[in-house]
């Protein structure tokens, strides 16, 4: 007898690349060779009762710095994470990736995540090296991705450019 649940799993995470509008190969430009292939956990393509999109990707090694994803804004909240894969230290990440939120330059270089608000402007993303491969999740509170590129709208924003 089949499980009345069997709806709510997805069995198979299967490539979302399309769903990331506007970064990447979505938008027309070829990801850097150290991202790995971009897989839906859970979305309301594949469970319609989803309320959340959560993609999962293997960062690679890198020695070079890695520009991944442009400055963006989402009109709901996300929470991005990154995970090392050393089972004695969990905490170490292996790499140091660079992140910005509304302008401020942030260096990560352990294990963990960040909350963005809605309508908070984030990002660039990318990667001043990568030692070993980590594991990068985004959880867009939301059943569906999209994003906007962020536009400076008032001189004040221009000039804090």
């Amino acid at each position: 007898m089949s499980s009345p649940y069997e709806r709510l799993f997805v069995r198979k995470m299967p490539n979302c690349a399309d769903d990331l509008v506007n970064e990447g190969a979505s938008a027309g430009v070829a990801e850097p060779d150290n991202i790995g292939e971009a897989l839906a956990l859970v979305r309301s393509e594949d469970v319609p009762e989803s309320q959340i999109h959560m993609t999962y990707c293997w960062i690679k090694e890198c020695s070079e710095p890695v520009h991944w994803v442009n400055e963006h804004v989402h009109d709901y909240d996300e929470v991005l994470v990154w995970t090392g894969n050393n089972p004695d230290d969990p905490h170490d990440l292996g790499a140091e990736i660079y992140f910005d939120i509304e302008g401020h330059r942030h260096i990560v270089t352990q294990s963990g995540s960040v909350y963005i608000p809605a309508g908070t402007r984030h990002c660039p993303l990318g990667f001043n090296r990568v030692d070993r491969p980590f594991r990068f999740s985004a959880l867009s509170l939301a059943p569906n991705y999209a994003n906007r590129a962020y536009v400076a709208t008032t001189p004040e924003a221009k000039a804090s450019e």
